[in-house]
């Protein structure tokens, strides 16, 4: 009886531990342990609320490897992926507990700043650029080529009250980035 029970017990636990492991392969990315965009939509929306509620800031921050896939075609897809997945680990230790950092697509990222003032998350925007040039990456024991990266950043309620609209915002100050010649993070402008 008692072996039965707990054959029946390690079932149960095997169990759980699959549908924990299936659950975070759906909302996470493979290559850089970052979430995915799926849960980053999902995530979005709820943390507006949240803050709504509470009478408080959000931030977005949308950010681009600069010159992806001229790094991409020199050092090959084995180095795309191993700047790829070390972007994801710096963007990890550069985030609060509460932040949702996630791989919103290709060399694209994004962060969602519960309770971040629009000045707050230019300062951690400009704490991840200067990271990111920083970043050291090595595929097979050799050194990669440095990148840069560009932020666009938006906050609630300056640029609006739903999640899609700050992402647009954010977006659109990314393109700005861009633009203005890269390496950089650009709020956008309060309108």
């Amino acid at each position: 009886m008692a072996e039965a029970a707990c054959e029946q017990l390690s079932l149960a636990l095997a169990n759980l531990r699959l549908k924990e492991a299936l659950r975070n392969q759906a909302i996470r990315d493979p290559l850089t342990g970052l979430f995915n965009r799926r849960y980053l939509e999902e995530s979005l929306e709820r943390e507006m609320a949240r803050c709504q509620r509470k009478d408080q800031p959000l931030a977005v921050l949308m950010l681009d490897i600069d010159h992806f896939k001229s790094f991409n075609d020199t050092n090959g897809h084995p180095g795309g992926d191993a700047l790829l997945a070390e972007f994801g680990r710096l963007l990890q230790s550069k985030c609060r507990a509460d932040d949702i950092a996630c791989r919103y697509g290709g060399e694209e990222f994004t962060v969602i700043l519960p309770e971040a003032s629009l000045a707050l998350a230019l300062e951690r925007a400009e704490e991840i650029r200067r990271g990111a040039a920083e970043m050291e990456v090595a595929m097979r024991g050799q050194a990669l080529p440095k990148v840069t990266i560009s932020i666009g950043v938006s906050a609630a309620p300056e640029h609006g009250r739903s999640g899609t609209g700050l992402l647009s915002v954010a977006d659109k100050a990314l393109y700005e980035a861009k633009t203005g010649g890269r390496n950089r993070a650009v709020a956008a402008p309060q309108g």
